[in-house]
């Protein structure tokens, strides 16, 4: 049964909110930085307790905050036994982990830096294993490789540190890549990005032709998250963490997040020969491959990264038999493997803090030394190995009886041996960190006196070894968990098991006499073997991965100096043929339905005008390096445009049309003066042919799109827009109403985009003008070129009274802008081009001199209103930007309507009055540092200032 209780979200929320407090309360302390830190973990494993005895009932924990349903997108939790135990798990040893790294980190470590990173990662965990969205999981599955490349790069000063961390993030991160294609083919397939639903259709997936590629790209993902062979390099170098980071992530959380999905898909994906063959070979290699490496390593912390890697892929190798029974196994393995792995790393590090090294050769009698960490180690070891009376023991055995009756390829033979092997080998291991780390005569040349450590350090491995004797001698405890988890895996009943200590005399018992036996004589004989293994020549995979992200980095840097040259027509080019190509494709693809409009007869006015526009098109592509003809020219098209949209009566866009093509000719007719009046040839014939067929292919497609579309019927949205506009945003200018209401968050952005784009004119300007340019203008003749009358009388008087007459008329195309064509856009505009015209009549310098406010001030300003107009909304309970409006009646005054869309409009109008005059300063600029003077008088030529040239003849 489904149970609704939204405290599924706090308990996955709580270690990122948890992530804000450690950087503040490291300045109380340590201790209290810990606690704060152990806090919200401790409280999360709380109400996730709460919650358990309901799951362990059978029931199904959901909570769920929509986002957009229509796509799928939806912040869904789901607690089941399988999730219950991974966040328990994720919970409980990060609380253990928390305050073993409170003794462990020194003083000269930054201690709220690393637990930030903790509970950031540990949050990215919780949310893989109580996601009930696909999409939503593998957000937080990216999220593990981003926070674990912090925690394992957490010591920057080491080299091997911040290439562990790289190397983490390059091979999960390009497995979640794929990982990411799987999953989106398995929701296509299912038409739905729920995970449960996806569950539920195991048989629709297993038998759709999409099923293989789904089921390898997600493997990838897991294979390489897991660390299983051939990605299983990575992991061993994330060893160059701080202990309690290795602990973390080799026991309860990133290398179990394979394991996990794995598990999680096991309804949805297993039960094929794909998955069986896919899954237990790699598993079954990993699990031999990794326990014969770690055989031979001689850092205790490599030792036992490369255990975890052979544990990984036994636990890999039993989801790949696809049997319930294996299923089970694989449960009561991942608590068991919990428990003993993060001890010994802890036993690990707590070595290599009392004696200063993790070389094993350099280790031995610290029985003596540290009794109570050897007692630790050496049982959480034994439990490594699989013998009796320890948890390690009872899930070796079950692993070996369900490998003795699987076969392979139709041999019963090759998975039996090749897992005793894998278990002798493990024997072997874990008898060695015993013998050379603890037994032994005492040393007199450790780097440091080792010790025992402070309780604080040894009572977090010392609870999870009793953790490992207790369910060693009364595994029955932990049956009602591992049989609610393994449930959740196989999404059925499962068949009768029992934990116990003694299964009986089966294959198993003598498959692991083997393994105990031939462990041990490995060992007797590891020095000599050790010899030829180091003689013995194999692939390194760290040179591998070096030389091949060598190679890929080569390879990319090539292809970018190539292509990213900084030729603007390159990029162009690329750009628009790689556009009409798909365009193309798509058309041909798509089916283009019959006609069911007729044209209608061109009247000769529009056909002259469109003689002009083509005209006037033609002369820019043949005069374009005539750069004042150009100009007039593109004023010309401008033009025709607005004529345009009068003509199909679109009088808004008619008049932003003409007010935007005044502004922009202007400014460039400003800033033509600084330019020469012809650009220089810079492409040869054969590119300006290229250039011409590009643009004739582009230019004829999107004329045929437009034809097509005008000769047929298409629904589109404009008939709501004209029937909600009054009711819905109290204006009858449809145009406007859009603006300001129905699409008014992408006005927002645009006034934002038009801000910044008028502060980085400024800025580059800026850089500009305090460089080697700045020393060119001051060196040059530029106030010789200056006409004597350069600011003529009647220019000045007609500007002058322009002014408040152009502002006034700006004010009236705002007000009138909610009913009737105009609006704030436009109305600053209006206003600019007043100002535009000050600057043109009377000199930049005199203007500037009379300037009262600053632009910066009022593009800020105009986002600012435009956005708390937004924000008001919300507190109103409306969606962003969403208008209200009533009509008022002040006596003498008509009644009249009132609208929030006006502060909104007001805003537009401030940031489009001052991005256009802060472009305009920026060109002052440039006459300012050229030495351009100021009249004396508001107008006229003042015959006192002659030019230099003038003075030099006399």
């Amino acid at each position: 049964m489904d149970l609704i209780d939204h405290s599924l979200i706090v308990i996955a929320l709580l270690p990122f909110a948890g992530a804000l407090v450690p950087g503040l309360m490291i300045r109380a302390g340590r201790n209290a930085c810990a606690v704060f830190t152990a806090l919200p973990t401790a409280l999360a494993l709380t109400m996730l307790l709460l919650l358990a005895p309901s799951v362990m009932a059978g029931d199904v924990i959901t909570a769920e905050l929509r986002w957009l349903p229509q796509l799928g997108l939806s912040a869904a939790f789901f607690l089941d036994g399988l999730g219950l135990l991974f966040a328990a798990m994720i919970l409980g040893v990060g609380l253990l982990i928390t305050l073993y790294a409170r003794f462990y980190l020194s003083g000269e470590d930054p201690m709220g830096q690393f637990y930030t990173y903790l509970l950031l990662f540990q949050g990215a965990m919780l949310g893989i294993v109580l996601s009930d969205n696909i999409l939503l999981l593998l957000v937080f599955w990216e999220l593990t490789s981003l926070s674990s490349f912090l925690l394992i790069g957490y010591w920057k000063h080491l080299p091997e540190g911040r290439q562990g961390a790289r190397m983490a993030l390059a091979v999960t991160g390009a497995g979640g890549l794929a990982m990411i294609g799987g999953m989106l083919i398995l929701g296509n397939i299912v038409g739905s990005y729920n995970l449960t639903d996806i569950l539920a259709a195991g048989d629709q997936i297993r038998a759709s032709e999409w099923y293989l590629p789904a089921l390898i790209l997600i493997l990838l993902g897991a294979f390489t998250k897991s660390a299983q062979f051939p990605f299983h390099f990575w992991l061993p170098h994330a060893m160059a963490a701080p202990t309690p980071v290795s602990a973390y992530l080799h026991s309860a959380t990133m290398v179990k997040a394979g394991v996990f999905l794995m598990a999680r898909m096991w309804p949805a994906l297993s039960g094929t020969d794909a998955w069986f063959y896919i899954v237990s070979s790699v598993g079954l290699i990993t699990m031999v491959i990794g326990a014969l490496i770690a055989l031979f390593k001689d850092d205790l912390k490599a030792l036992l990264a490369f255990s975890t890697v052979s544990h990984l892929g036994l636990l890999t190798m039993l989801l790949g038999f696809g049997t319930p029974i294996a299923a089970v196994v694989a449960v009561f393995h991942i608590i068991n493997h919990l428990t003993f792995k993060a001890a010994l790393f802890m036993t690990a590090g707590i070595v290599d803090h009392e004696a200063h090294t993790r070389d094993i050769k350099r280790l031995g009698g610290l029985r003596h030394l540290m009794p109570v960490t050897f007692v630790i180690g050496t049982l959480a070891a034994l439990s490594m190995a699989g013998i009796p009376l320890l948890n390690g023991f009872i899930s070796k055995e079950m692993m070996l009886e369900e490998a003795a009756h699987t076969g392979w390829a139709g041999s019963p033979y090759a998975v039996p041996v090749l897992a005793t092997l894998g278990a002798l080998l493990s024997v072997a291991y874990s008898f060695r960190f015993i013998a050379h780390v603890f037994l032994g005569p005492v040393r007199d040349d450790y780097p440091a006196k080792p010790h025992d450590p402070p309780f604080g350090m040894w009572a977090a491995p010392a609870l999870l070894v009793g953790l490992v004797v207790l369910i060693g001698v009364l595994p029955h405890l932990a049956e009602p968990l591992v049989r609610t988890a393994a449930g959740a895996v196989t999404g059925s009943d499962l068949p009768y098991f029992s934990l116990k200590i003694w299964h009986g005399v089966t294959p198993a018992l003598f498959m692991s006499g083997i393994a105990v036996i031939g462990g041990a004589a490995l060992l007797a004989i590891h020095a000599p073997l050790d010899r030829v293994w180091a003689a013995l020549p194999r692939p390194e995979a760290k040179v591998i991965f070096d030389r091949l992200v060598a190679g890929v980095v080569g390879l990319s840097r090539r292809i970018t100096e190539r292509s990213h040259d900084g030729a603007m027509s390159r990029y162009l080019a690329i750009f628009v043929v790689a556009t009409t190509v798909l365009g193309a494709i798509a058309w041909r693809g798509g089916g283009v339905p019959a006609a069911t409009r007729e044209l209608l007869p061109i009247p000769p006015v529009v056909l002259v005008g469109w003689v002009l526009l083509l005209g006037a098109t033609g002369a820019i592509v043949l005069l374009h390096r005539q750069r004042f003809i150009a100009l007039v020219v593109i004023g010309v098209i401008g033009l025709m445009i607005s004529v345009g949209f009068v003509y199909l009566s679109a009088p808004d866009l008619a008049l932003t049309q003409i007010s935007v093509e005044t502004v922009t000719i202007m400014l460039l007719l400003l800033a033509l003066h600084y330019l020469p009046k012809t650009s220089p040839v810079e492409s040869g014939v054969a590119r300006r042919l290229r250039d011409g067929v590009i643009a004739v292919a582009a230019g004829g497609g999107v004329g045929a799109l437009a034809y097509t579309f005008l000769l047929r019927d298409t629904a589109t949205i404009s008939q709501y827009h004209l029937d909600n506009s009054y009711s819905g945003g109290g204006g009858t200018n449809v145009v406007n109403v859009i603006l300001v209401d129905f699409r008014g968050y992408d006005t927002y952005g645009e006034i934002i985009v038009l801000g910044i784009a008028g502060l980085v004119i400024y800025a580059v300007m800026h850089a500009l003008l305090n460089g080697p340019a700045a020393r060119k203008l001051r060196n040059s003749d530029y106030t010789s070129t200056l006409s004597r009358d350069r600011h003529p009388l009647m220019v000045v008087i007609a500007t002058r009274v322009m002014m408040p007459v152009a502002v006034m008329v700006g004010i009236y195309i705002f007000l009138r802008g909610h009913n009737q064509p105009g609006g704030g856009f436009v109305a600053g505009l209006v206003v600019s081009i007043a100002l535009l015209m000050q600057y043109m009549a009377s000199g930049y310098a005199w203007t500037q001199q009379r300037q009262r406010i600053e632009y910066h001030v009022l593009i800020g300003w105009g986002v600012v209103i435009a956005g708390l107009t937004g924000v008001g909304s919300w507190l109103a309970g409306r969606p962003f930007l969403t208008s209200a409006f009533d009509y008022y009646h002040f006596p003498p005054i008509e009644e009249f309507e009132l609208a929030t869309a006006m502060l909104f409009d007001i805003g537009v109008l401030l940031a489009v009055l001052g991005a256009v005059m802060l472009m305009l300063e920026s060109l002052s600029r440039i006459a300012r540092y050229a030495g351009e003077t100021v009249n004396p008088e508001p107008m006229d030529y003042d015959p006192s200032q002659r030019p230099v040239a003038a003075k030099e003849e006399s």
